[in-house]
């Protein structure tokens, strides 16, 4: 790990009560909880290799970094963001999250998946349990933005009860906006 993704040794009182304030959500098979800095290590590829090809990426690494970065400090400005999506045994498998970022006219649940947790339906598990955090919050003002070849996360918002929006606004008309009715599927 290089010097710059290692939290600082006086910092963790901080970084304890900031894990302590936001919420941990356990399914069957999994745990969402506030992202660590060493998740980096597992998560860097969703941004770097071709996995991020549907929201932008390929990116660099300092992009990357810049990236992940915004989506954790969403806890500190929004009192929402992202949670790192591990088995019960603490293995990093991707992030999920409730985020409003730059430019995008409505929140969003979202879900990126490491290569290796592809086809495990953990981006589908993840999202269902974050679900009631995003109506306490939102009540039915959220969408998953999500690239029309993206048929995969389509797949995943179209069992969570999305129904098909508009098209993101700043983006190509290939990003549409998956908006989720006020109650939710029955398996929620």
């Amino acid at each position: 790990m290089t010097e710059w993704t290692k939290a600082p040794e006086n910092g963790a009182n901080q970084i304890a009560a900031l894990h302590a304030a936001v919420p941990v959500i356990e399914t069957e098979r999994l745990v969402l909880r506030l992202p660590r800095i060493s998740d980096w290590a597992v998560l860097e590829p969703i941004w770097t290799s071709d996995r991020s090809v549907h929201f932008g990426g390929p990116f660099t690494p300092e992009d990357a970094w810049l990236d992940f970065n915004q989506l954790v400090a969403g806890w500190v400005l929004r009192g929402h963001g992202a949670l790192t999506i591990t088995t019960r045994d603490e293995i990093v498998q991707g992030m999920v999250l409730l985020g409003h970022e730059f430019g995008d006219p409505d929140p969003e649940l979202g879900w990126l998946l490491t290569q290796e947790a592809e086809g495990n339906g953990y981006a589908s598990e993840a999202a269902r349990a974050l679900l009631p955090l995003c109506r306490r919050i939102y009540g039915a003002d959220f969408v998953s933005y999500i690239a029309e070849a993206n048929t995969a996360s389509i797949r995943i918002a179209d069992r969570l009860g999305a129904v098909k929006d508009t098209p993101h606004p700043r983006h190509t008309a290939d990003i549409v906006a998956f908006r989720y009715p006020e109650k939710g599927d029955s398996n929620e």
